[in-house]
């Protein structure tokens, strides 16, 4: 068993200074490969950080970007406010029941680490969530999921440190208000929500017992059909994913870009068949409450955008739902190039494609 040691809530009074760079270029920072200047950058590598930095002087009340893996990022400018690098780390089993595993991770943990190390560990559960780049802390802002599961699907708790109060509290899924691609941590305070005034410090995960394979998704169907290996176990899910993966989308190490950059749109049954009269190809999934999900990369492949760039920003060939950095973009371009699809996806299907990334 890999287990690290408990990350410290408490303020030693011989605890180190906080680490503050200056004048940061975030370009390594975010996976789109963005060019962006960090006037302050505040490393934070546990809760008593946080509560030091609320005590500063001088960047204690200043406003506050928290960064993790930069995966869900795009920047448009120069970040006015203090940047707050997530840094948190520790992996452990929390409980092991009948039921399920418990586990706990840093924040500043890689996600794909945390789903390699739990499979390692014989803890199965999260194989379908490979490779999605970022950190742990970012997976419940994002409500991450592919192929056929979502984060909250494996969700138990969270904690959070308060970016006012610098109290931590704990958080159910209740509280975390799971969404498609969405949580309270995206939402401002006038929504109720929680953007900007937390920071996610560690994420614990549920993985049931016994486990069952999740493979409802029509690519993990014709993997199936493919091998003739119609009950795989959890690494060959992991297998699998992962080379879906490799041949959709461009690893940000080697093309710069955030993933999936817009939501599948969600309609009514009546509006989809509107939709299917004028173009019967359209790629659409019901869901139990009788809406319809529609592939967002559809749509704008539809338009004509695969391959298509607006400056250095472009869209990807191998898939239309991907915006990509072809080199030395600037987040404006992308930003420019994400509205023109917008406006030319609602010009066709009267449909308003919603960006997943936080635009800053």
């Amino acid at each position: 068993m890999d287990q690290n040691q408990p990350m410290s809530a408490a303020i030693s009074p011989a605890a180190p200074p906080l680490a503050i760079d200056r004048d940061v270029n975030l370009r390594a920072l975010n996976s789109f490969g963005i060019a962006a200047t960090a006037r302050t950058l505040v490393h934070i590598g546990s809760e008593a950080d946080v509560r030091r930095l609320l005590a500063h002087p001088e960047h204690g009340r200043a406003p506050k970007l928290v960064l993790g893996g930069g995966s869900n990022l795009v920047l448009s400018r120069d970040p006015p406010a203090v940047v707050l690098r997530v840094e948190v780390k520790g992996r452990r089993l929390l409980a092991e029941t009948a039921e399920a595993w418990i586990v706990e991770v840093g924040a500043g943990e890689v996600w794909h680490d945390v789903v390699q190390w739990t499979l390692e560990q014989g803890w199965p559960g999260l194989e379908n969530l490979a490779l999605i780049p970022g950190t742990a802390g970012a997976a419940p802002v994002q409500n991450i999921g592919a192929y056929g599961l979502e984060l909250k699907d494996r969700f138990e708790s969270l904690d959070a440190v308060d970016l006012v109060t610098g109290r931590t509290v704990t958080l159910d899924a209740r509280a975390c208000a799971f969404g498609y691609r969405d949580s309270v941590f995206k939402h401002d305070a006038a929504d109720g929500g929680l953007a900007g005034k937390s920071l996610i410090t560690r994420v614990r995960l549920r993985l049931p017992r016994p486990w069952q394979p999740v493979l409802g998704y029509l690519d993990l169907q014709r993997r199936m059909a493919e091998t003739g290996n119609h009950a795989p176990d959890a690494r060959t899910v992991f297998d699998w994913v992962c080379t879906i993966r490799r041949a959709k989308l461009p690893d940000p190490a080697q093309i710069g870009n955030v993933g999936s950059f817009f939501k599948n749109p969600i309609v009514s049954a009546e509006q989809c068949r509107d939709i299917i009269g004028r173009d019967p190809e359209i790629v659409h999934y019901p869901l139990p409450d009788g809406t319809v999900k529609l592939a967002a990369g559809w749509l704008i492949d539809a338009c004509g955008w695969k391959g298509k760039s607006v400056g250095r920003a472009g869209v990807y060939e191998r898939q239309a739902l991907v915006l990509v950095n072809r080199g030395g973009a600037s987040g404006a371009e992308v930003v420019t190039l994400a509205r023109a699809i917008q406006e030319s996806v609602y010009g066709r299907f009267g449909i308003r494609l919603e960006p997943e990334p936080v635009i800053v």
